[in-house]
């Protein structure tokens, strides 16, 4: 099963020229150092240009196992270069992980989606988190119209799973009537409910109906939901919550209210 909104997204020298007087006459290794018998690139990388890190005139293909230039000369120059002869998968490594590098990391947008077998809990917990709402505070949606970070020393332990709160009201709140705050389906993405499926949400896609708090996988699943919103609540509602013994439940990767 393959779910339309379920994606993974992959993502993706100057050269300086200084006057020098010419000879009257030459050999051809002078006009192109590369061109000897002997490899030059093999001891201390003789072709490079005045920028080690311009270009590799050695090499065809710099990331090539054969290639004895293949050692990286300017890994110094560029600290995200480390590894630019990875597996042909991007993403199956990230030597930019420091914040520094991020942006130089192709996957750092990346809508990393993982599967799992049913059966599934009552409450939507983040694998990553361990808590509910991926850690957002569900009476702040009805509160302050937003969704807010919780925070650990406002914890609560209500349908297996653990709540966070911003504020000691909020937790009391909650604590009084937790069918009031709670998001619906056990705050599993509402349109795949709707569907017959089963997904993970981000706490910034959320609406409230009728006096009901209901989340969405992301702002573009939630624009799909919002086309008819009765008609998926119903349709959803037919589902819930027989869906999580029989279903694949699929959760993104979501940075949110860091």
């Amino acid at each position: 099963m393959k779910l339309q909104y379920l994606t993974a997204l992959v993502a993706s020298s100057v050269l300086t020229v200084g006057a020098v007087s010419l000879q009257t006459s030459f050999n051809p290794a002078q006009a192109n150092p590369c061109a000897a018998i002997e490899n030059p690139c093999a001891a201390a990388y003789p072709c490079a240009a005045a920028d080690p890190c311009a270009a590799n005139p050695c090499a065809a293909n710099p990331c090539a196992a054969a290639d004895p230039c293949a050692a990286n000369p300017c890994a110094a120059a560029d600290p995200c270069a480390a590894n630019p002869c990875a597996a042909a998968d991007p993403c199956a490594a990230n030597p930019c992980a420091a914040d520094p590098c991020a942006a130089a990391d192709p996957c750092a947008a990346a809508d990393i989606v993982t599967a799992t077998e049913p059966p599934h809990a009552d409450v939507y917990v983040e694998a990553s988190s361990g808590v509910a709402i991926r850690g957002a505070d569900p009476v702040a949606y009805f509160t302050e119209s937003a969704a807010v970070q919780g925070l650990p020393e406002y914890e609560y332990e209500w349908n297996n799973a653990t709540w966070r709160f911003s504020s000691a009201e909020n937790l009391a709140a909650f604590q009084a009537n937790p069918e009031a705050y709670a998001p619906q389906y056990g705050g599993y993405c509402a349109k795949a409910l709707s569907e017959g499926n089963l997904a993970s949400v981000d706490p910034r896609a959320w609406s409230i109906v009728d006096g009901k708090l209901y989340l969405n996988y992301s702002a573009d699943v939630q624009a799909q939901w919002v086309e008819d919103i009765p008609g998926n609540i119903e349709k959803a509602d037919g589902f819930w919550p027989g869906v999580l013994t029989v279903m694949t439940f699929y959760e993104n990767q979501v940075a949110w209210a860091q």
